[in-house]
């Protein structure tokens, strides 16, 4: 198994869905993980640095070094299953050298992340480079729901269909559950006894935390803003959203912006509390924050894009927010005043209505054990497995 993120270095969805699929699979085989970043003490994991060459270079460069020498490390496997652009270099050239089978699993595609060209600059054709030949070489494709498929085949037209499988994030149900905690979420600055909507996820542009902002100026003012948001991609980005936030807490009172990664326990009672959980990304594959809200009781109001309609049944565990989007690879809204009116909107018609608010929250947590359990995910996984070794 080829990723950049492994526990404890954790960012995102895509870190999360590792962890969570090797934990299931080592109850039936034996899996090797190489990871980026510092040494880990789990057995079987393995970590690497930068090589010292690569020091100070672009980082689309840095991570290619790195993953030549994780590359090098997977002599002797049956297969090699690479996640994210980050280690799909790596998984790719492993298959090359060693004559393995390799599988990728999709959990975002770089011709619809344009904006990461303020990061990366050249990098960003670097990064795109990397993914086209990995995706397009792979003797397997995992999409984490129906619509990435869609974009992937869209992306890369070149791809075999039949070679494209759909296997669904999950969630860890023993882990991710309603928490009852009051004390820490007003330790954390959260009222409990006030409604509240809850944001969580990095400051990027695909997760659209500035439109969620502009569509906080018009929620009704007994309702808190909670927003558990870090890692802004860029320096701009982050002054964006320091300037909307602090024109808000001018304006309004229960805005209160958690910006350190808050423990699973403390989120978990965040959640819980929440009447509402809000996920205004642009581009979604899937989500699993969206898993992790429903396994927590919270329902869920979410855009309508990517594979957020998979997981949020409108009117049933949540409601979905319709948008039209350019096709230009960013998502932008073709209608922004509408997009913006059209969230606020939904979302003070969830936090007005508290008793089907929570209706819909029993009925995601529901829905999540009975559709995105890891066993599942673990066993699909392992039917790929087992058609190409």
């Amino acid at each position: 198994m080829l990723t950049r993120e492994y526990p404890p270095e954790v960012y995102g969805g895509a870190g999360v869905h590792v962890a969570e699929l090797v934990r299931e699979l080592r109850r039936d085989i034996d899996v090797r993980v190489r990871c980026f970043g510092a040494e880990r003490s789990e057995e079987g994991v393995t970590a690497y640095g930068t090589p010292q060459g690569l020091a100070g270079a672009n980082p689309a460069l840095a991570t290619l070094g790195t993953d030549l020498e994780m590359a090098q490390a997977c002599a002797g496997a049956d297969i090699v299953h690479s996640h994210t652009w980050y280690a799909n270099g790596a998984g790719h050239v492993a298959s090359l050298l060693h004559g393995i089978p390799h599988v990728v699993t999709a959990h975002s595609l770089e011709p619809l992340r344009p904006w990461k060209a303020e990061q990366l600059g050249g990098g960003y054709r670097v990064s795109s480079w990397i993914e086209k030949t990995a995706f397009e070489a792979a003797d397997a494709v995992i999409a984490v729901s129906e619509g990435m498929r869609r974009d992937i085949l869209r992306s890369y037209p070149s791809l075999d269909p039949e070679k494209v499988d759909v296997v669904y994030n999950g969630i860890d149900l023993q882990r991710w559950k309603p928490v009852d905690d009051h004390d820490t979420v007003r330790s954390l600055g959260i009222d409990p006894e006030r409604p509240s909507v809850v944001f969580v996820g990095r400051i990027t542009r695909q997760k659209g935390l500035p439109w969620l902002l502009k569509a906080a100026v018009l929620l009704p003012p007994e309702v808190q803003l909670v927003l558990c948001a870090g890692a802004a991609d860029t320096p701009a980005l982050l002054a964006e959203v320091q300037t909307a936030v602090a024109e808000l807490q001018r304006t309004r009172t229960g805005v209160v912006w958690i910006e350190r990664l808050l423990p699973q326990a403390e989120l978990s009672a965040v959640l819980t509390a929440a009447t509402t959980f809000v996920c205004p990304s642009v581009y979604e594959p899937l989500g699993i924050v969206n898993l992790e809200a429903m396994a927590c009781g919270a329902p869920v109001v979410a855009t309508a894009t990517g594979g957020i309609p998979e997981v949020v049944d409108d009117g049933v565990t949540g409601r979905l927010v319709a948008i039209e989007q350019a096709d230009d690879g960013t998502g932008t809204p073709l209608n922004p005043e509408r997009f913006v009116t059209d969230l606020a909107r939904t979302l003070t018609e969830v936090v007005g209505d508290p008793v089907t608010a929570a209706a819909m929250g029993a009925a995601g947590r529901a829905r999540a054990e009975r559709e995105f359990g890891w066993d599942r995910i673990s066993r699909r996984t392992q039917e790929i497995y087992a058609r190409l070794a």
